[in-house]
């Protein structure tokens, strides 16, 4: 079991592997399940072992807009900050591809805080990495046109999956957006009529630009 994800990220600390499979619980969830909602008390932290989950914040008129992508071997540092200051949540944590998570109690998170240095190293490079995106996505809703945010986030769905066809429909990118299905259909359309992209039955594939 040790050769696993963990085993990777904490290569300097077999014992902190140990503990967090003594402490954690591991879990399966499919695509589209969540396992974190907002206002939600945060009892433990989410380790991704396998798969890929995504942290959206809801706002007061119901729209949804993608803060980041959760892969392997990484958690939300969201989770961390409110579980470790027994808040509630204020975001929601959707599996993006069939996953398999490890949940440590809050209580260990801070007990491992003091006792692990590569754990606190751990949350630090989350939080620097959570971040950066949390400001290009700032920087991106105030500078960017909503075409070119479609654009990007297919693109980075396409890297993140190392797949050129992304299985995705047209709601889920309006609500990863924060607009309207009704727009994300159009500019999709003027995206494939640019010989930017194929559209399929809930999926998208990305071309490669012709010189």
């Amino acid at each position: 079991m040790q050769d696993t994800i963990l085993s990777s990220e904490f290569s300097s600390s077999p014992e902190l592997v140990e503990k967090l499979y003594q402490y954690g619980i591991t879990k399966n969830y499919q695509e589209g399940d969540i396992i974190l909602d907002e206002n939600a008390s945060i009892r433990s932290i989410p380790i991704v072992m396998k798969g890929m989950m995504k942290v959206i914040r809801t706002e007061e008129d119901g729209r949804e807009i993608l803060l980041y992508y959760i892969k392997a071997g990484e958690s939300c540092i969201m989770s961390f900050l409110g579980g470790m200051h027994h808040e509630k949540s204020i975001v929601k944590a959707e599996i993006e591809e069939d996953a398999e998570i490890l949940f440590l109690p809050v209580d260990k998170v801070s007990l491992f805080i003091k006792e692990h240095p590569e754990w606190l190293d751990y949350i630090f490079r989350l939080y620097h990495k959570r971040f950066e995106e949390l400001l290009d996505i700032i920087n991106a809703i105030a500078f960017k046109k909503v075409d070119e945010r479609l654009l990007n986030l297919l693109q980075k769905k396409s890297e993140i999956t190392n797949s050129d066809t992304i299985n995705t429909t047209h709601e889920q990118l309006a609500n990863e957006l924060g607009t309207a299905r009704v727009v994300v259909s159009r500019l999709l359309k003027q995206l494939e009529e640019d010989g930017r992209l194929k559209l399929g039955r809930n999926k998208i594939t990305l071309l490669k630009p012709t010189n």
